[in-house]
């Protein structure tokens, strides 16, 4: 999320639904406890601190990889930090209890127009192993929090452990949380919105290539320059010594994952097949056995929005594929990190090459796959319900395979059948590609012996060139300003 300010007046750049789940927290007359979860560098502080700034009378963050003793070091420093008494001497308690007895003394004695804000940011970083933080928070919440018309706001950005430890704890903390907020990347449409703040004027496809790059993530795109083009941006972000993508990769996951290397490895594996791996094919590709440390590792690396499951059409539930969709972590393992020379030109040079064509048919299928609101909008169903997934056949010598990455399943019984191209261009529909079309549609009918009526959409870039050959075989057309 972004403010602006003219005349003082801010205005908000997406989070429309978050900010009013806080703002409703803070005008009720009941305490709240808020949970924010969200994938690293995606805004949570910063939405968090926008929305509730007035109010927030203790706020502090934990420390990477600090120790206990560290943490409530920090403690000490913000709560005398918030003191409006000013007390010379730094208390500092041994004991988390100790800790948040001292934070109920305070907000006890502070005097506010406003209803209290208690911000706790990297809560995982907070609560160390044995530390007993997680134990005081409950008793804080349970003892006093609780029933003083306070809002207790915790936030972190490993979002699997903020849902195990604090969300789903069967302990002091059970069905104590009232409102989960789940952050997600900005969409093309927001960011859009968000260069534009910055005043970058760029259009619908160069902001797509930036997208297919780094994702919607707010700190990666606050580093896209004005003047220049995409290919630009990302060749100085991402490909010089000093960019600030070159680097992130390794430090991305070892902030949010205790085992983080397992995590990676996943990562690495899913990264080498575009249309994703079944938890077998994962098996293969990575040092884990068929136990319960990968399910674990799958689970956080989904809830915290870095991999994406799909059932292709037809299947059952272990037939799941798992997908890479986080596009910064597939442009470094792609691109970045097999990179050794590091000058001026180097992405220009990247993107001629046949390695950049597969990659950016990837990356604007999952773009599609992460719009399908707009994709439904465009094709007129925006109200009917739909399900989404892939479909493949494999080919033997007596019949041909097919491979289709967007079914809509529609309850309006049709199936749209999803053909993604991303061009420079207009598309232009060969009679070869036609056939093909015609052969994919007609084995799908059969395989699945579907009694729907089959549509054929095409999305693409700049649209569709018309001629005698995409005549009766190509129903709708969605062009890139539709996903907008």
């Amino acid at each position: 999320m972004v403010y602006l300010y003219h005349l003082k007046r801010p205005i908000m750049i997406g989070r429309i639904i978050e900010t009013g789940l806080l703002k409703g927290a803070m005008q009720s007359h009941e305490s709240e406890m808020i949970a924010v979860i969200g994938r690293r560098r995606v805004g949570k502080t910063y939405l968090i601190k926008n929305v509730c700034s007035r109010q927030i009378s203790f706020y502090m963050t934990g420390m990477q990889n600090g120790l206990k003793e560290e943490q409530l070091f920090n403690f000490a420093q913000k709560l005398q930090e918030y003191n409006k008494k000013k007390k010379r001497t730094l208390t500092i308690p041994a004991t988390w209890a100790e800790a948040f007895l001292l934070l109920t003394q305070q907000l006890q004695q502070t005097v506010t127009p406003y209803k209290k804000v208690i911000f706790f940011d990297e809560l995982p970083w907070l609560a160390t192993r044995k530390s007993g933080f997680v134990e005081a928070l409950g008793y804080f919440w349970n003892n006093w929090a609780s029933t003083a018309n306070v809002v207790l706001v915790i936030c972190g950005s490993a979002a699997s452990w903020m849902m195990d430890h604090v969300v789903n704890q069967k302990g002091s903390l059970h069905n104590r949380v009232t409102q989960l907020i789940k952050l997600e990347p900005f969409t093309l449409s927001e960011t859009e919105e968000f260069l534009k703040s910055k005043k970058i004027a760029l259009d619908k496809y160069q902001v797509a290539q930036i997208y297919m790059a780094m994702g919607g993530i707010p700190h990666y795109l606050n580093a896209v320059a004005a003047g220049e083009t995409a290919i630009q941006n990302i060749g100085r972000i991402c490909f010089t010594k000093t960019g600030l993508l070159r680097n992130e990769f390794n430090n991305l996951y070892e902030a949010l994952f205790e085992h983080h290397q397992n995590h990676i490895a996943v990562i690495t594996a899913l990264a080498s097949k575009w249309k994703g791996l079944t938890r077998s094919e994962i098996i293969k590709l990575s040092p884990f056995t068929n136990g319960g440390g990968l399910t674990k590792v799958l689970q956080e690396l989904e809830t915290s929005s870095f991999i994406s499951t799909y059932i292709p059409f037809g299947k059952k539930s272990r037939e799941t594929l798992y997908r890479l969709t986080d596009e910064y972590s597939l442009f470094y393992l792609k691109f970045i990190k097999v990179q050794t020379d590091y000058k001026a030109g180097t992405w220009l040079q990247i993107t001629k090459t046949a390695n950049y064509i597969a990659w950016s048919g990837y990356a604007f299928e999952s773009l599609c796959l992460k719009h399908i609101t707009g994709i439904k909008k465009a094709l007129g169903i925006p109200g009917v319900y739909s399900t989404e997934s892939s479909f493949m056949v494999r080919g033997t010598t007596a019949a041909k395979g097919i491979q289709i990455d967007l079914l809509i399943d529609r309850e309006d019984r049709a199936i749209t059948i999803c053909e993604m191209k991303f061009t420079t261009g207009t598309f232009i529909l060969t009679k070869e590609y036609a056939n093909k079309l015609r052969e994919k549609r007609e084995i799908f009918k059969i395989a699945t012996g579907t009694k729907k009526q089959l549509f054929i959409a095409l999305i693409s870039t700049y649209g569709l060139q018309h001629n005698q050959y995409s005549l009766g075989l190509i129903d709708q057309v969605i062009t890139l300003d539709e996903l907008y």
